[in-house]
C-alpha cells in the first residue's frame, strides 16, 4: 500500500491524511488500487499537473489513467505534450499514484502507432486504450467491422510491443443496427486476445448492465470506468447513489477478467464515490 507523501499533506491539507486513514480501515474491490480517468479534471491538469495529481492522492486515489496530450491536445491536455513522457511518469509517481493505462484517439494510433507505442513505454504503460472510432451516429455496420479489423492489425503491432490494446465504448455501441446490437457485433469481430475491452457502467441508463457482458463474455475485458445512474433523477450520481449493484458487477469482473477500474465523473462525485468503494466488501 502507498504511503501519503509530506509534499502531498502540504499542498492537499489534512484531507490527504483523512483519505490515507480510510485506505488502511478497509479493502479495496478486487483487491485492485483505487483509480480514476483524468479526463473529468483536463482543464486544472493543463494548468497545474502535480497539483491537480496531488488533489486526487488527496481525496483517495492511487492510480490514474491518462489521455494522451498530443492526442488530447485541444481537450486540455496541450500543456503536457511539450514534456517528455519520463518527466510525465516521474511527476505521476511523485505524488504517490501510478499510472498503467492511457487513452489514445484513433487518428493517432493509426497514423503515428510508433511514436504512440514509444510513448507508453516511456511513460510506463501497460495497456493502451483507445477511447473511440469517432463514426458518425448514422455510421452503418459496415463502418464499425471496417474500423474493428483495423484496430485488430494496430492490436497486432501493440501486442507486440508488449502492451494491451483495450477498446473504450460510449453509447453509440448499445443501439441496434438491423436488430443486432453494435457492442455484440464487435465482439465476434474483435480478436479477444489482441483486443480487450475497458466498459463504460454509464450504459445503464440505457438499460445495459455491465455485469450481464462480464458473464457473457468471459475473460475479454481489461478495465472499466465507473459511473452510476440515478433513474429518479436522470443523471450520473456517485458511486453507491444509483441503480447500479456493484456487488454484482465487481464478482461478474472477476469473471470478466478486469485488471483495473476508474472512476470518471465529476470531480466532487468522485471524491464521493471514495468512500463507498474502499468499504465495498464483494
Amino acid at each position: 500500500m502507498q504511503t501519503i507523501t509530506r509534499r502531498i499533506f502540504l499542498r492537499s491539507g489534512g484531507g490527504a491524511i483523512a483519505a490515507a486513514r480510510a485506505l488502511e480501515l478497509g479493502a479495496d474491490p478486487l483487491g485492485l488500487p483505487l483509480g480514476c480517468q483524468t479526463y473529468p479534471v483536463r482543464k486544472a491538469i493543463g494548468k497545474d499537473f502535480p497539483g491537480t495529481l496531488a488533489q486526487l492522492r488527496g481525496i483517495g486515489f492511487q492510480r490514474i489513467e491518462m489521455c494522451s496530450p498530443s492526442g488530447y491536445a485541444t481537450a486540455g491536455f496541450g500543456p503536457l505534450a511539450n514534456q517528455k513522457p519520463s518527466e510525465l511518469r516521474q511527476t505521476i509517481h511523485d505524488q504517490g499514484l501510478g499510472c498503467e493505462s492511457c487513452h489514445f484517439g484513433f487518428r493517432e494510433l493509426k497514423e503515428n502507432l510508433d511514436d504512440r507505442i514509444t510513448f507508453a513505454k516511456e511513460l510506463g504503460l501497460k495497456q493502451m486504450v483507445l477511447a473511440s472510432f469517432g463514426l458518425r451516429k448514422d455510421a452503418a455496420m459496415g463502418d464499425w467491422m471496417r474500423a474493428a479489423d483495423e484496430l485488430n492489425k494496430i492490436g497486432e503491432r501493440i501486442q507486440k510491443a508488449g502492451f494491451q490494446l483495450g477498446y473504450h465504448n460510449h453509447d453509440s455501441e448499445f443501439h441496434l443496427i438491423n436488430g443486432v446490437l453494435v457492442y455484440d457485433k464487435l465482439m465476434s469481430e474483435f480478436d479477444p486476445k489482441l483486443v480487450k475491452m475497458q466498459f463504460q457502467v454509464s450504459v445503464i441508463s440505457l438499460g445495459y448492465d455491465a455485469a450481464t457482458f462480464m458473464t457473457k463474455y468471459p475473460g475479454r475485458f481489461i478495465s472499466l470506468h465507473l459511473q452510476d445512474w440515478s433513474n429518479t433523477e436522470k443523471k450520473i450520481v456517485p458511486i453507491g447513489r444509483g441503480s447500479v449493484d456493484w456487488k454484482k458487477l465487481f464478482t461478474a469482473a472477476k469473471k470478466g477478467g478486469v485488471r483495473n477500474y476508474f472512476v470518471e465523473m465529476s470531480l466532487d462525485d468522485m471524491k464521493a464515490s471514495v468512500p463507498y468503494l474502499h468499504h465495498l466488501k464483494v
